[in-house]
C-alpha cells in the first residue's frame, strides 16, 4: 500500500520513493528505516526499534545510525534543523511527523520495470522459494516450510542483510533470472534450489549464487530419508545455513580485496584482517590486528572486530612471545565481544576461546558458547573453537563430540585443522592414540603452517614409541615457533591438572624442549 505525503510517494511493494514522477535513489536500509517510521507515525520509535526492525537486532554504532537517518531527510529534502518530516525528539527517538495518505492499488497504473535497488555496504542475501520437483502439489509446504527456516537461521548471521520471505517468495512459480532478482530485491547473493520426492527419499538441492555476475559459488545434494519431516527439515536447514556462511565469508573477502583503500568501512576493514588472521600465527596476526584497530575505531562496539582482535592477540601470546600485554589485550577484547554481541554466536564463540584459553575461566567460556549455540544451531565456529577449550581443560570426550561436529558443518574451511587435531588430541587423552596420529596427520595436512598441530601429533606418535617420526613433528613445530617450550605452553593456555603431567611428558619424549 503505498503512502502519499506532501508530493512523494512511498510503495513498499516496489520498494521505491518517487517525488512526483521522479524516482529517487535510495538505500535498502534507508527506505526500511522511512517506511517503518512511516508506518509507526502515531508513536515515537525508540533507537532499539529501529535497530531491531531494520538491522534484525545487529549491532549498529550511533554514527551509522544517525547517517542513515541523515540519509533519509535528505531523500525528502528534509534536514536536522528544519525536521519538516522526520522530528528528533529528545532522549525518546524519531516520529514521523508529515500528513500521510495510504492509497491502495498501484502508484502508476501503467506496470513498469522495477529499478535497481542499491546493494546494502554489508553482504546480503534472498532465498527464493525452492521448486517443487515432485510433482505433488502437497510436498509445496515442506519446501516452503525448509526455506523459511533457512531464512531465519541466515537471519541469524549478524553481519548478513536478508531479505525477507514476503518479498523473496514473490518470485515462486516463476522462472527468473538471478541477476534480474538481485537488482530487484538490492542482494548481492541469492540461494534458490529444489526439492525432489520419489516414494520414501527426498533430494534437496541448493546453490548460492553472485548475482551480479551469476557465478555459483557453492552447490550441494542432499539425500535422505523421508521419515520425520520436521527433524529432516531441520538437519538440512543447519547443514546449508552451515556451508552457507563461510562461503560468503570468502566471497566477502575476495569482494573486499578489489575495493579502494579509501573506501573501506568498519565491516570491510575486519575482512580485509580475516586472511591474515586465520593463519593461526602471531606474524599474521600482527598482520592484521592494525586493520581491527581501524574497524574498532570506526565502531566501538563491534562486537565481531572485538571477537577477531581477542583471538588475535591470542596467537601472539601463545605462539607469539608470552607477552603480557597480549594475554591483557585478548582477554579485554573476548569481554567486550560479550559485552555488546550477546546476541552475535561467531562473537561469543570467539570470545569464549579466549576467555578458555587465556584467561582459564572455562566456566564463563561454556556460557559463552552455550548462548552462541542457542542463537545458532548451525554456527561451526563455536563448536571449532569450543573443542580446544574443552580439550585443554581435560573434558575430551566433548572435544572430540564437538571436533566432529565442526567437520560436520564446515568440512572444507581453513579453520578445519583446529577440530581435526583437537578430536586427534582427545584422542590421545583417552589413549587411543593409534586414532590420534591419524587425525593428528589430517590436521597437518590440512594446514601445514600452523605450530601446535606438531605438537598434537607429536605426542601421540611418542606414546606409540615412534620416537624418530615424534621428534621430527616436534622439530617442525620449533621450526615455525622458535621460542616454544612445554612449560611455558602449558601454563599459557590452563591445561587442567589431570591431564597435565601426561600431555607434557609425551611432548618431553618427543624431544620438545621442557
Amino acid at each position: 500500500m503505498p503512502y502519499l505525503f506532501e508530493d512523494f510517494a512511498l510503495d513498499g511493494d516496489r520498494r521505491e520513493l518517487r517525488r512526483g514522477n521522479d524516482l529517487i535513489s535510495i538505500e535498502p536500509q534507508v527506505f526500511d528505516l522511512l517506511q517503518y517510521l512511516i508506518r509507526n507515525r502515531e508513536r515515537v520509535v525508540s533507537k532499539d526499534d529501529l535497530i531491531d526492525a531494520v538491522w534484525q537486532g545487529r549491532i549498529v554504532s550511533d554514527a551509522t545510525l544517525a547517517s542513515r537517518i541523515n540519509a533519509a531527510r535528505n531523500a525528502l529534502h528534509d534536514s536536522g534543523e528544519e525536521q519538516r518530516l522526520i522530528r528528533t525528539i529528545l532522549r525518546r527517538g524519531l516520529r514521523f511527523v508529515g500528513t500521510v495518505r495510504e492509497e491502495t492499488g498501484a502508484i502508476a497504473s501503467v506496470e513498469q520495470p522495477k529499478p535497481g535497488l542499491g546493494i546494502p555496504a554489508r553482504p546480503s542475501i534472498a532465498v527464493l522459494s525452492f521448486v517443487n520437483l515432485s510433482g505433488d502439489p502437497e510436498q509445496d509446504y515442506f519446501a516452503d516450510g525448509m526455506v523459511e527456516d533457512i531464512i531465519t537461521g541466515l537471519s541469524r548471521i549478524r553481519w548478513l542483510f536478508v531479505i525477507a520471505r514476503n518479498s523473496s517468495f514473490t518470485y515462486k512459480g516463476r522462472a527468473v533470472d538471478v541477476k534480474q532478482v538481485g537488482r530487484e530485491l538490492g542482494v548481492r547473493y541469492v540461494l534458490e534450489g529444489s526439492v525432489r520426492k520419489v516414494g520414501s527419499r527426498v533430494r534437496i538441492t541448493g546453490q548460492l549464487i553472485d548475482a551480479e555476475d551469476g557465478s555459483h559459488l557453492w552447490a550441494e545434494r542432499y539425500d535422505r530419508e523421508l521419515t520425520d519431516v520436521f527433524a529432516l527439515q531441520d538437519e538440512i536447514t543447519i547443514s546449508v545455513v552451515a556451508a552457507i556462511e563461510p562461503n560468503l565469508r570468502r566471497a566477502e573477502v575476495e569482494r573486499v580485496k578489489r575495493q579502494r583503500p579509501d573506501s573501506l568501512d568498519a565491516y570491510d576493514l575486519l575482512l580485509r584482517a580475516l586472511p591474515d588472521v586465520y593463519t593461526f600465527m602471531p606474524q599474521g596476526a600482527a598482520k592484521g590486528l592494525p586493520l581491527l584497530d581501524q574497524a574498532l575505531a570506526i565502531e566501538p562496539t563491534y562486537a565481531l572486530a572485538h571477537g577477531f582482535a581477542a583471538w588475535a592477540h591470542q596467537s601472539l601470546f601463545v605462539r607469539g612471545g608470552m607477552k603480557p600485554e597480549n594475554r591483557e589485550r585478548s582477554i579485554r577484547h573476548a569481554h567486550a565481544a560479550i559485552e555488546h554481541g550477546s546476541g552475535d554466536a561467531m562473537a561469543l564463540a570467539l570470545a569464549g576461546f579466549t576467555i578458555g584459553i587465556v584467561e582459564h575461566d572455562r566456566r564463563l567460556a561454556d556460557e559463552a558458547f552455550a548462548q552462541a549455540l542457542t542463537l545458532s544451531a548451525s554456527c561451526a565456529f563455536v563448536y571449532a573453537f569450543g573443542c580446544v577449550s574443552v580439550a585443554y581443560g581435560g573434558d575430551a570426550a566433548r572435544a572430540i563430540d564437538w571436533g566432529e561436529q565442526a567437520l560436520r558443518l564446515n568440512p572444507l574451511d581453513t579453520m578445519s585443522c583446529v577440530p581435526q587435531g583437537m578430536i586427534g588430541f582427545g584422542n590421545f587423552l583417552t589413549g587411543l592414540h593409534e586414532q590420534a596420529v591419524i587425525s593428528g596427520r589430517r590436521a597437518v595436512e590440512m594446514n601445514p603452517g600452523f605450530s601446535m598441530l606438531h605438537g598434537w601429533l607429536a605426542a601421540p606418535l611418542a606414546r606409540l614409541g615412534r620416537i624418530d617420526e615424534a621428534k621430527a613433528a616436534g622439530a617442525r613445530l620449533l621450526s615455525l615457533d622458535p621460542h616454544f617450550t612445554i612449560g611455558r605452553w602449558s601454563a599459557a593456555v590452563g591445561l587442567a591438572p589431570d591431564i597435565v603431567d601426561d600431555v607434557t611428558d609425551a611432548m618431553r619424549i618427543a624431544g620438545l624442549p621442557a
